[in-house]
């Protein structure tokens, strides 16, 4: 019993020292948090990304309020497509950290 005990005392130190070492900030050679330095690019491409998409956007919106409710070009739907990859995109990079 009591072998079994110690077992997974010692298994359980030993993943804890494993997540330990996981958490432990990793600095660039300038100093800076890796970490902080990757959220702030994803933050500037999720910014770019956010003002490409209005730009479609707006110009989907032109589209459509320029044709007839009958016809939709080819055009306006692969902008539609974009502004859906664009936001997943995003989501995706909002998700991960």
């Amino acid at each position: 019993m009591w072998k079994r005990i110690a077992l997974v005392a010692v298994c359980g130190w030993w993943l804890a020292a494993g997540a330990q070492r996981q958490r432990e900030e990793v600095r660039l050679p300038s100093g800076k948090l890796q970490r902080e330095e990757i959220l702030k690019a994803e933050h500037e491409k999720s910014l770019k990304d956010a003002a490409e998409m209005v730009k479609l956007a707006e110009a989907l919106r032109a589209e459509l309020e320029k044709n007839d409710y009958h016809v939709v070009s080819l055009a306006s739907i692969k902008k539609a497509e974009e502004i859906e990859r664009l936001a997943r995109r995003i989501r995706s990079r909002l998700r991960r950290f």
